[in-house]
This record gives C-alpha cells, sequence and structure tokens, in this order.
C-alpha cells in the first residue's frame, strides 16, 4: 500500500509552507430553533498552513464538525471571514461556491458515502465527471489513484465487495482525484477498527509528507489526534 516509488520524494523537498492556505477571523455561528440560541462557533480564529496536517479535536457537541462545515462552505456562518486558497468564500454565489469546492476541496467522511451500485474505480471518477472532464481521462485519471492509494486490485469491487479500511481508501482516492489545494475529513477512522483505522492513518501521513497535501482532519480519538503535525483544540465554540 501507499505512493508509487516513482512518485516519492524526500520529506524536506514539501515542507508545509508559511503562507496559510486556509484562514478564518471572527468565525461565529448560532443555531437556532423554537426561541432558543445554541452558539455553535463563537469569535474562532484559524489559520492552516499549506502542505499542513492538522486535527481539530474536542469534546462531543464542542464545535468541530460545525468548524470544518463552515471552512469548507458546507454551512453558512452569521459573522466573520473565510478564505481557501486566497479565495473569500463570502464573495461567491451558492453556485460558484459549490463549483469551487468540487474543483479545490477534497473530503472524506465517517461513513465513506460511497455510491452501492458504482464500482470503486467509478466512484472516484464521478467527481471529475461532474467537472465534465472528458469520462475516458477521468477513469485514467481514477486508476492512477487507486494505484495510488493501493487499491489497483480492486478497481472493479463495489463498496460491498471491499472491506472497511478499503471502502475508506477509496473515499481518500475520490478526495484526491482532482488534486485539491485541501481535504477535509470528519471522523475518517470514526467506523473503523484499529488495524484499518491505523491503515488509513498511514496513509495519510504518507500523502501529506510525500505529495505536500493539506488535509484538516476533525477527530475525538486521541491516537489518531497525534497523528498530525498540529493540533486545535475546541470547548463550547472556542479554540482553547
Amino acid at each position: 500500500m501507499g505512493i508509487d516509488e516513482q512518485e516519492r520524494v524526500a520529506p524536506e523537498e514539501i515542507a508545509p509552507s508559511p503562507k496559510p492556505i486556509a484562514r478564518a477571523e471572527g468565525l461565529s455561528k448560532t443555531y437556532r430553533a423554537h426561541g432558543l440560541e445554541v452558539p455553535a462557533l463563537v469569535e474562532v480564529d484559524l489559520q492552516v498552513g499549506r502542505g499542513e496536517m492538522v486535527a481539530v479535536m474536542g469534546p462531543s457537541g464542542c464545535g468541530k464538525t460545525t468548524l470544518l462545515n463552515c471552512l469548507a462552505g458546507l454551512d453558512t456562518i452569521d459573522s466573520g471571514v473565510i478564505e481557501i486558497d486566497g479565495t473569500d468564500l463570502a464573495t461567491l454565489s451558492d453556485a460558484r461556491r459549490t463549483d469551487y469546492r468540487a474543483r479545490a476541496m477534497g473530503f472524506i467522511f465517517q461513513s465513506f458515502n460511497l455510491l452501492p451500485v458504482l464500482s470503486a474505480v467509478e466512484n472516484v471518477e464521478l467527481p471529475l465527471l461532474v467537472l465534465r472532464v472528458r469520462p475516458r481521462e477521468a477513469r485514467r485519471r481514477a486508476r492512477e489513484t487507486l494505484a495510488a492509494v493501493g487499491l489497483s486490485d480492486r478497481e472493479r469491487h463495489k463498496p460491498a465487495e471491499l472491506s472497511g479500511g478499503q471502502r475508506q481508501r477509496v473515499a481518500i482516492a475520490r478526495a484526491l482525484v482532482n488534486e485539491p489545494a485541501i481535504v477535509w475529513a470528519d471522523e475518517p477512522t470514526g467506523n473503523l477498527d484499529s488495524d484499518a483505522a491505523g491503515e488509513v492513518m498511514d496513509l495519510l501521513e504518507e500523502l501529506n509528507r510525500t505529495r505536500g497535501q493539506t488535509l484538516v482532519l476533525v477527530t475525538h480519538a486521541p491516537e489518531i489526534g497525534a497523528r498530525a503535525g498540529r493540533i486545535i483544540r475546541m470547548r463550547d465554540g472556542r479554540i482553547v
């Protein structure tokens, strides 16, 4: 498993850049329902450098997933500024924000979110087809990315025919296939046993080290957070 040997470079050749690829200032969000107000994010300031692998940690309900969703433009904010790779998300219409996510971001979810009727390679190529990449080129890139995560021999298998760890590797390949500026991962090992979780984290670390892939992952597991280069801890909607 892992990156093709021809693509390997010395870790020092791809070092995190001091210029932030993700920046949030004064980020606030409050959920309102039935006359109640629940602050989810309170004046959050955050920077992620290009090439960093960052873990966001904290107790349940502290705002970790809300922060990730807001940074990725999946959820709205009440106030503050979010810039991803120099683009202010607030300046984009809904349609342009959706297109920007598809082109510049990758997503890894706890529940894999693979389409059960599609094979591994079809799941991976789907984001490219949405971006109107030609089918032959999309298939070539999907196969290359599956090979990069060690699943060349599982291209034709559907999700039900794969183990949990293999499904998550397919999901990682899907997140990487469009060569995103940043990958967001929400509890990427939450549905895996300890061995599979370790393999997935080995892969994410390798991608970060050898390709300089920027990764921001939410986790409640200390052993997973410890694998990141930096830990951001949250409590009650604030970074502590």
